[in-house]
Order: structure tokens, then sequence, then C-alpha cells
């Protein structure tokens, strides 16, 4: 028997977790509940988070947590509870089956049986963002190893342990070199070690296109988390419908499960919602908890009633559904199919023994870093950057000068293009004449920028790690 964390949201929330949870019952799944409350009415009563203290204490206690969608309210400083609860408990994979199910469920791609693994707590999802000048507001997109690492190898070991052949990667490292060069350059250090799995890797736009296309052709599909938030929604719309989906959440020891959808308040005590979504995700948690036999029970019994024409208004369609029904009667429908096979879409037999076992992550020896320069970002509202060069070159010493002007990443000096249109944040970048540089160095160029009025509004020191250059080169460099 295992103990979990139940918390029946907002909108239409309690409806579907009621409706899933009599589903799990009647499968005969081992699990005790503590019930929780989140969301609305706690934002409501003045807690920005939604989650009261307590609720956190048993949800560490259980280790895994079953949520129903939850509407966060408007303005007033409120927090997401999906976006916190993910870095708090570092569950820093979220996987989403989207699987067509063709002609049963309307989708142009009827051969479709993707996974997309997301990375889950770095990423622009850090939310460190400033205001810089008058016109440039900037967003810190952070990718660490330990989290390319993680998740890659979750996805590997994911596509071992379902009987995957193939996981992709999609990162944008022809442009950011740094940050989703290191995603993709773990990928292929960690895929040398799965022989058995196919591994490949296409540029995140024309892998979407692909994916929009012809999803066919992917199998598990691993990303950071903005191209993976994206992206696993295309997936579930394009498999047939995003109320269809669900995902699990999985860090080292928690992991949360929940349908993809929002709480559909206008839909909220109509018995009209479709519980399949949240059902999909509690069927990832009994597979997690190591009750595959349970979770291929309460499967294919759902694939049997989506076969059998018994549908939500949702996906109800003329001439392929037999009978439009709403939340209660769906999960009937369900339990009464229990013990039998789809006939026509691919039945089920999980053989999951629990949550994947990966190994922790080792840190990796302190590799040789080396000072080579800074970055001074100032705020500057002229428009000619050879203007500002003569201001900014006043800074220059014998051990370090300016070598580039760059404005929204473009180099506009030396050489710069009078068509080339400016803002007000200029990234001032100063090499040192020897290697390597010291802070110190550092320190003197901001004084003396502070003595002749120079606004510099941030620095970012430009390193090498075991002699090659960890900084990107101005855009036409």
């Amino acid at each position: 028997m295992t103990r979990i964390t139940v918390a029946k949201g907002d909108g239409i929330g309690p409806e579907i977790m009621d409706a899933t949870l009599r589903i799990l019952h009647a499968a005969g799944a081992q699990i005790e509940i503590d019930e929780i409350e989140v969301g609305e009415q706690v934002y409501l009563s003045g807690n920005t988070s939604g989650i009261a203290a307590e609720s956190w204490d048993i949800i560490r206690r259980n280790k895994v947590f079953l949520k129903a969608p939850i509407t966060t309210p408007q303005g007033g400083g409120y927090k997401s509870l999906n976006v916190t609860t993910r870095k708090f408990l570092g569950l820093y994979a979220n996987v989403r089956p989207c699987m067509s199910l063709h002609p049963y469920v309307r989708t142009k791609h009827p051969l479709m049986d993707v996974v997309i693994v997301r990375e889950n707590e770095e990423d622009l999802y850090a939310g460190i963002e400033h205001q810089q000048t008058d016109e440039v507001v900037q967003c810190l997109k952070l990718i660490s190893r330990p989290g390319c690492e993680k998740i890659v190898r979750y996805a590997f070991e994911y596509a071992r342990a379902y009987g995957r052949k193939k996981v992709t990667c999609f990162t944008k490292d022809n442009i950011m070199k740094q940050t989703d060069g290191l995603f993709h350059q773990v990928f292929d250090e960690i895929a040398v070690e799965y022989p058995d799995i196919e591994n490949e890797h296409w540029i995140v736009d024309i892998g979407a296109a692909k994916l929009a296309d012809t999803p066919e052709a992917f199998d598990v599909v691993v990303m950071p988390n903005l191209y993976g938030d994206v992206l696993s929604d295309v997936a579930a719309q394009i498999a047939g419908s995003v109320g269809l989906a669900g995902s699990a959440n999985i860090g080292e020891t928690c992991a949360m499960f929940e349908a993809i959808h929002g709480s559909a308040p206008r839909r909220a005590g109509q018995d009209l919602a479709n519980p399949s979504g949240l059902l999909q995700g509690a069927i990832m948690m009994l597979n997690h908890i190591g009750q595959g036999d349970v979770a291929s029970r309460i499967q294919n019994a759902w694939l049997r009633t989506m076969e059998d024409g018994i549908h939500t208004y949702d996906v109800y369609k003329e001439g392929v559904s037999r009978e439009k029904v709403g939340t209660r009667a769906f999960a009937d429908a369900v339990i009464a199919r229990l013990g039998q096979q789809p006939t026509t879409l691919k039945s089920v037999n999980y053989q999951a023994s629990g949550a994947l076992n990966l190994p922790r992550y080792q840190r990796k020896a302190q590799r040789a870093k080396e000072l080579q320069g800074v970055d001074l970002f100032v705020h500057w509202h002229g428009t000619d950057a050879n203007e500002l060069a003569k201001i900014i070159k006043q800074l220059n010493t014998d051990t370090a000068s300016l070598s580039m002007i760059t404005n929204r990443g473009i180099k506009v000096w030396p050489e710069g293009f009078e068509e080339t249109f400016c803002t007000d944040h200029w990234r001032c970048r100063f090499k040192a004449s020897t290697f390597p540089m010291t802070k110190q160095q550092i320190i003197f160029l901001l004084s003396r920028a502070e003595a002749l009025g120079i606004d510099v509004i941030k620095t970012e020191n430009l390193y090498s790690f075991d002699g090659k250059a960890a900084y990107s080169l101005g855009q036409g460099q």
C-alpha cells in the first residue's frame, strides 16, 4: 500500500479527481490518500504561493502527489504553484506521452506515438529578469551541466524501460552556442552509453516543423525547458487533444502527476469535463510506484472505452462517437471495461517496477579557469557607436582596453553599419593585454567609469575554461 497526496484543485478539478480516484480504486490500486487544499482559495486567503506550509510537509512525507488543475488569480503577485512545486521538490523531468487514438479521436497523424521529455527546473524558467535601461529588459537563460545530464539520462532510461527505440534532442545551439551548446554536448556524451538506442539531434525550429508535420518520425524527444513547454502542448494537441494528455514531474525523491490542461472554471459543476488527462497522469503515477499491472488494466479499459465511442463533449464527433457522456458516466464506462482489452488500438502491458533508478549526478573535477576580460553594460541615450567608443576609450589602461561594442548582441563598433538600429543598452567589451586579468583591474575600470559619469548597469566577466574561451562573440565579429 502506497500513501499518496491528492489535491482536487479548482474549476473542474474536483469532478475529474473524483472520477479518476473512483477508477483507481475499482481497478484495485493499492493507495491510501492524504488530501490537501491548494489553489484559488488558498491564494485568496492571503497566501501568495497557493499552498500552506503543512501541505508541503504532507507532500514531502508521502513523496507522490496527484494534483488536479488549479486556478491562479490574476494580478496580486500570485506565483504559479506548478512552477513552485517543480522547483522546491527538484522535479527535474517533465514527461508527456502524446499518442494518437485514430480513428476514434480526430487527428491528422494516425501513427503518432511520441513522448516529450522536458527539462523542468532551469533555462529561461529560472525567471530571473531585470529592467536594464529605459528601453531594454533582460531574462537570464541558465543551463547547468547537472540539469542537462539528469534530463538527458532520464530520457534514455525512460526509452529503455518502456521499449522505445530512439531519443531525439532539440536545441538552438547554432545561435546559443554556450547554453544550448552545453545541452547538445551532454546529449552526445550520454548517448554513447546507450548503444541499443538510436539517437539524433535537430535544431529546434526545423525539428518543431517536422514534429508538427510528421510526428511518427519521432519516439522520445528531449529538450530544454522553454522548447519542451511549447512543443509538449503542440504534440498533445496534434495527437488529438490537450484534454487527453497527462504528465509526470519526476525528481530524485518526489514526483507529481497531473493533467496538462487548466481548471476550465466555465465548465465547473456541470458534469461535462473529460477526466482522461488526469487519469493518464494517474496511470503514470501507478507505474512510478510499481503498480504497473493496475496501470495496464486501467489504460486498456480506457482505450476500450474510447474505441467503443463513449466520449465526453470535447472529443465527441457525429459518425465516430456512439454516445456523449458526462464526467461521472465516462468513469463508469471505464470501470465497466476493467479487465477488457482494446480491439484496434494497441493494448499495453506495463512492466514498470517503480521509479527509474538513475545514478546521482557526480560533480566533475574543477576545470582551469582564467579571467580574460569583462563586458561593461552601459546605459547611454546616444545613437552613434563611434561617439560612445570615444567616451568609453577613456577607461583604457595599459592592461585592459576596449575591443568591441555591441547593441542587442550585434557588433556596432568597430566597423559597425549605420543602418543598424540601436537601443540605449550597450555592451562594451574590455580585453586584458595579458592573462589573467585581475578583479582589481575590473574594479579600477568601474571606478573610472563612475568618475566620468558613465552609467554601468551590470558587468559580466569573460572566462576561459581549460584554455577555451567560454563567452560569445558579438554577432558579426
